[in-house]
């Protein structure tokens, strides 16, 4: 899953792609370099970030979901928003799968949209909101991050069904760097294969975040591929479905290694 980010401000490169031209460049480019889904997103969900409106997301990602679904009329293409109305503009304009770091929690229409349009949904943990995810009221704070996780997720899951969404429409995300301690962040990938066991695709999302900085000691986001490398090739071995990635020829790379190894025979 290649990360577009048409934002001004996302943490790794934001208004690197906020221009359509740009953004269907980037798309192209992480096309050919062997993305299965392109993840188009308006609002950044950086710790302590503000809202975006409806309005500017939709202005900002509808045209380039029409363009990319007209050139790639077979692409999966992701929203990344917690706003059913958001959602429901994209998929009109050719998304089919809706990204949703809440979880359904936020919008409560964002189910009954799912159901209706039959499409894909992430189901990613989260603690409060990306504004107030690191603070002390909301987290993080766990006694065991991998059981607490796999609770929440087992629990949207159930209620996603409930809805209407059928189980073969859900992937799970435990939310790596959403209100969670650098050391917590280690321990579920570390143990990232438990994940596996929600009984649908599992999606990690470690690329470039600052758990990798702080660990290799590197400031810069863009310059954490190593680190974050490492983190897919882990995932990847552990069972996980998809990743979401910034750099994606490397990780394309990375991953049909460790797929490879994953499969070898053990004689």
């Amino acid at each position: 899953m290649g990360v577009l980010n048409v934002t001004p401000d996302s943490f790794s490169d934001g208004g690197c792609f906020a221009s359509f031209d740009d953004a269907l460049a980037q798309a192209d480019k992480m096309l050919l370099e062997g993305a299965d889904v392109i993840d188009v997103g308006a609002e950044s969900t950086r710790p302590g970030s503000e809202p975006v409106s409806t309005a500017d997301q939709i202005k900002r990602t509808g045209p380039v979901i029409e363009a990319l679904h007209r050139s790639h009329p077979e692409l999966p293409i992701s929203i990344d928003t917690q706003s059913a109305s958001v959602a429901k503009h994209a998929l009109d304009a050719g998304a089919s799968v809706i990204n949703d770091i809440s979880a359904l929690k936020f919008d409560d229409a964002m189910a009954n949209l799912v159901a209706d349009r039959g499409v894909h949904v992430v189901l990613m943990h989260m603690r409060g909101t990306p504004k107030t995810m690191q603070s002390a009221d909301s987290g993080p704070d766990y006694q065991d991050v991998v059981a607490e996780v796999l609770a929440f997720l087992a629990g949207r899951i159930e209620y996603a069904v409930a809805r209407g969404i059928g189980l073969d429409r859900i992937i799970a995300d435990p939310g790596l760097g959403f209100g969670k301690t650098v050391e917590q962040n280690l321990t579920m990938i570390k143990r990232f294969k438990e994940f596996t066991g929600l009984g649908v695709p599992c999606l990690m999302g470690a690329s470039r975040k600052s758990f990798i900085g702080y660990v290799a000691n590197i400031e810069a986001p863009s310059a954490r591929l190593a680190g974050s490398l490492a983190c897919t090739v882990m995932a990847v071995q552990a069972g996980a479905t998809l990743v979401r990635v910034h750099d994606v020829a490397d990780s394309v790379q990375a991953m049909k290694v460790a797929l490879a190894v994953r499969s070898a025979s053990a004689r």
